[in-house]
């Protein structure tokens, strides 16, 4: 799966969701982007998921007819994180097409 990392996602994340294929929106060149934007272009790009930390992201925008899975985890700390990555891989790998779930951390 072809996955991309919003701004505050730690980074080490990328590490343990081989074999998945992860970018940075900072990589990209996206990180300017608003969240529709950065959305837009994310599913323009071919990614089909969507890892962020903004847990406002289900009211700022207009999820439906999404086909990207967003994948929202409630933190920014990476030692927190790491404790959680097997839960957010399954998290990640049972999300539908076009989902939309947190992982409380």
């Amino acid at each position: 799966m072809k996955v991309l990392f919003d701004q505050g996602t730690p980074v080490p994340l990328r590490r343990h969701l081989h074999p998945h294929f992860v970018d940075t929106s900072a990589e990209r060149g996206w990180s300017t982007f608003q969240n529709g934007e950065l959305l837009h272009e994310a599913e323009s790009g071919s990614y089909e998921a969507f890892i962020t930390t903004d847990r406002n992201l289900k009211y700022q925008q207009n999820l439906t007819g999404r086909k990207i899975r967003i994948l929202v985890l409630t933190t920014t700390s990476w030692p927190r994180i790491s404790k959680k990555v097997a839960q957010i891989r399954d998290a990640l790998e049972n999300l539908d097409e076009g989902g939309y779930t947190e992982v409380e951390i």
